[in-house]
């Protein structure tokens, strides 16, 4: 399917590996101005180096921190008039929630709700006036179905969910859309970390805890950054305009509800 976005630019923020990197690669494929982002500056330029090769596209690789204002400038200087914005940031780890004092609760926050929301800020506006525009926000599934010492991460996840639902409808009408993907468990280095610091907490084999967690999926696997990706570019494609303020999931379903 020609998703109509070749030419289009986009920023896509921690892309230098797992759901991020699987985002920037689809959206290279597409044909679409990638700038991506990561803190590792090697693992950053190696991603670049990859998604030119495999697709062509121009790539832009920024090694900054984006939950700071000077790593926000870098991202907006290398594209100042970005089309697609897809937000995403590491999580907090996990933490029985008595153990997070203040500092802890602010940076979870700031990483994980303030970040996005102002990316948001400086991208929206421009994009209304341009008439298009497709803003994709990673959260997860504990967004619906909170999972324990993650709290933090499903907390600031939620919040974000909440501001953005009012801002999707108010720019609608510009060709402009909001959504957000949550993710369940996908083979990435975020789930390798839960699954070590669970087999600590048990004394289980790491390789046991993955098992066990695999089979109670219904689709008995992991997702893939691959697919997760290529959901992620059709959601800022041309034939998704009328779909904005959802939230949508992708956990080979295991989120046990009908809504």
């Amino acid at each position: 399917m020609d998703l109509g976005i070749r030419g289009r630019k986009a920023i896509v923020c921690a892309s230098s590996q797992g759901l991020g990197k699987g985002c920037a690669q689809a959206l290279a494929e597409a044909g679409v101005s990638v700038v991506i982002n990561g803190r590792n500056r090697a693992v950053l330029e190696a991603a670049a180096q990859e998604m030119r090769r495999s697709s062509g596209a121009e790539v832009i690789a920024v090694c900054a921190d984006v939950s700071t204002r000077q790593g926000q400038d870098a991202l907006l200087e290398a594209c100042p008039a970005a089309d697609i914005l897809v937000n995403n940031n590491s999580g907090p780890p996990y933490r029985d929630f008595r153990e997070l004092d203040r500092r802890a609760l602010l940076d979870g926050i700031t990483t994980n709700m303030v970040t996005p929301i102002e990316l948001i800020q400086r991208v929206i506006d421009g994009m209304a006036e341009r008439r298009f525009g497709r803003i994709v926000n990673i959260t997860s599934v504990s967004v619906k179905m909170p999972l324990a010492g993650l709290d933090l991460s499903s907390g600031a996840r939620a919040g974000l969910t909440a501001f953005v639902a009012g801002i999707a409808r108010s720019v609608a009408d510009k060709n402009v859309t909001i959504n957000s993907l949550l993710p369940g468990s996908f083979e990435t280095a975020r789930l390798s970390a839960i699954f070590s610091a669970a087999a600590k907490r048990s004394g289980l084999p790491e390789a046991k805890i993955a098992e066990q967690s695999r089979e109670a999926i219904p689709a008995k696997r992991f997702g893939t950054p691959t697919e997760f990706g290529q959901t992620c570019a059709f959601l800022c494609s041309v034939h998704a305009g009328y779909i904005t303020g959802q939230n949508i999931l992708l956990d080979g379903g295991d989120y046990p509800g009908a809504f």
